[in-house]
């Protein structure tokens, strides 16, 4: 997973980057001011739409091929298409050549999502597996509106004005972007060396980028030790064998216990439709949907709102508390210091309050309680303008922008858990999280392009009011859609039957025992409950059917016998179980002393 979150890393900054300074670069190219909110949301809508045309197609694909080659064909494209964005020279060239590619060349986010659910299926683990990537987003969140309000345009070259000095008055907006394609380089090697295939018909094939990567690994190490010998002058030592063996571990591929033939004939045989759209699934996709739009949306239509000029008091169509129209008139620098501390607060609530809350008081409750505390917060969000001091306005805004941070915290990851364990089986799971990816989209294009269009309509008219009041009919449509929501089992705990409970209880061994001299006697008594230990290399001691004897005194020949056997018998030996598994994870022994 730390893999998988350093390859997401770069997607968040380049994405959040561009917040600080696009409704300038809008302007830039020659749009009016009171048309930089339509087009900065038809942007965002590009790429949203785009990605919604492609995210089945790349969710079937990493079904195939695996998802790592998907993942890494994502990260190249996206740092080519930020390259793109920062020296674009006109608009079409934005939209089309750097917007629409990015969006229709990168379906990591369902990709990304399965390969978490296929790391972590179970179900007591899930908070804190996937709060990891909204958390990567949200450090993302950081670094991007800082990258992106502190390079961006540093001659400060002003809309409209022919560049023809320097490089960067030429392409102002390209510094942020040649920084945020360096991270995607990082991303892409960590990928190529380090990250492991997670497709089980795909996870034990031979991959060049793992053994090169831990030859570097190896290498990396001795030149370590050799370096500190010399430096401490300690005498070097033979650690490794005279003669060593044909086959390296490297070169081995062992097969996976968990990936069985039926495994590969199900992946390769593809998830029926039928399968992925259960009538749960479908209704998480519905909510999904609807918060995808009103909160990109909202996050969108943020910076648009604090570029907007000021409206003067004397205004004849000021007319407050409904009609009014202003803004708050800041350039991209403060925006970026903004989004920089929205983006703090996020960090801090996903990586402390999420995890224990959504433990203690569930994945499903959580989630409808943010879900409803969204309507009413876009319902405040316009009148921050109307605060006396430019000061209380910024100060207010970041209360309910810090506000927002906590409910994005607590609503993605949960939808995300909620939808993972909606689905019929882990087969199906890469196509599910493709299509979450895909309607998702369509709602992170519908929500830009909506609120830019009705933030222009609205000023014209008066009302800037107007696209927030809108995202908070949808956000209430969404939050009641929730209650419809059933959460569901996941797939990490394994089906144990009450006779297999029943003889975990009765059994004095399983039982708890302190630790120490008592504990070790009563594990050596279990496991001479078996056999004692035959003589080496014999019979006895490599054949468990003629050494392993029932309660009952009788012997047991064959395999058949064996096996209905130890079934049958009371006396389990416990073993060691992970931290937060349940009594389904436990597995016994097969006569360990004798093997």
């Amino acid at each position: 997973i730390l893999f998988v979150a350093i390859c997401r890393f770069a997607e968040p900054i380049v994405l959040t980057s561009v917040n600080p300074y696009l409704p300038e670069m809008i302007e830039s190219f020659g749009v009016p001011q009171n048309e930089v909110a339509k087009w900065a949301g038809i942007a965002s809508a590009i790429f949203s739409l785009c990605q919604c045309l492609t995210s089945i197609p790349w969710g079937r694909l990493s079904d195939t091929i695996g998802r790592k080659p998907v993942i890494l064909v994502g990260l190249f494209n996206t740092m080519v298409t930020s390259l793109i964005w920062g020296f674009s020279s006109s608009l079409p060239m934005a939209l089309t050549s750097s917007r629409a590619l990015a969006g229709a060349g990168n379906g990591n986010i369902g990709i990304i999502r399965t390969m978490v659910a296929e790391l972590c299926p179970w179900k007591e683990l899930q908070p804190r597996a996937f709060s990891i990537m909204p958390l990567v987003y949200n450090i993302g969140s950081v670094i991007g509106p800082s990258i992106g309000g502190a390079l961006a345009n540093p001659m400060r070259v002003k809309p409209g004005s022919s560049g023809n000095g320097s490089f960067l008055e030429r392409y102002p907006y390209a510094l942020p972007n040649l920084v945020t394609s360096a991270m995607f380089f990082i991303g892409i090697t960590t990928g190529i060396l380090f990250l492991h295939e997670t497709l089980a018909s795909r996870r034990n094939r031979l991959d060049y980028g793992l053994r090169l990567g831990r030859r570097l690994i190896a290498v990396t190490r001795e030149q370590y030790r050799r370096g500190s010998a010399l430096l401490y002058g300690i005498k070097d030592r033979e650690t490794e064998p005279l003669i060593k063996s044909l086959a390296s571990s490297e070169d081995v591929i062992v097969p996976d216990e968990g990936s069985s033939d039926l495994d590969l004939q199900i992946d390769k045989s593809g998830s029926k439709y039928a399968d992925v759209f259960t009538k749960q699934s479908v209704l998480n996709l519905i909510v999904y949907t609807i918060l995808a739009l009103h909160a990109l949306g909202y996050d969108q239509l943020l910076p648009v709102f604090m570029h907007h000029h000021p409206q003067s008091t004397g205004d004849p169509n000021f007319s407050p508390p409904l009609k009014f129209a202003g803004g708050f008139g800041i350039d991209s620098a403060r925006i970026g210091v903004l989004f920089t501390l929205y983006g703090f607060s996020g960090i801090f609530f996903q990586l402390v309050v999420f995890p224990p809350v959504a433990r203690r008081y569930g994945v499903l409750n959580c989630l409808r309680v943010v879900l409803i505390v969204f309507p009413i917060l876009y319902l405040l969000t316009p009148f921050t303008t109307l605060m006396p001091t430019a000061t209380g306005k910024q100060a207010t805004l970041v209360i309910l922008m810090l506000i927002k941070g906590v409910c994005s915290t607590f609503a993605f990851p949960g939808i995300t858990i909620i939808l993972t364990n909606s689905a019929s089986s882990l087969q199906v799971l890469g196509t599910l999280n493709g299509v979450a990816t895909s309607v998702s989209a369509i709602g992170r294009a519908a929500g830009p392009a909506i609120g830019g269009s009705i933030f222009t309509l609205g000023v014209k008219h008066g009302f800037v009011l107007a696209p927030f009041w809108v995202f908070a009919a949808i956000a209430l449509l969404g939050a009641l859609s929730s209650f419809l929501l059933v959460e569901g089992e996941g797939f990490g705990d394994d089906k144990v039957d009450e006779d297999t409970f029943e003889d975990i209880e009765d059994n004095p061994y399983v039982k708890a025992a302190p630790l120490g001299i008592q504990g070790q006697e009563m594990i050596d008594e279990s496991e001479s409950e078996y056999g004692d230990i035959g003589p080496l290399l014999s019979r006895s001691a490599t054949n468990m059917s003629e050494a392993v004897e029932s309660v009952d005194g009788s012997d047991i020949e064959g395999s058949n016998s064996r096996s209905t056997s130890r079934r049958g018998s009371r006396v389990r030996r416990r073993s060691s179980v992970p931290l937060g598994m349940n009594a389904g994870f436990k597995r016994y022994s097969s006569n360990l002393g004798q093997t």
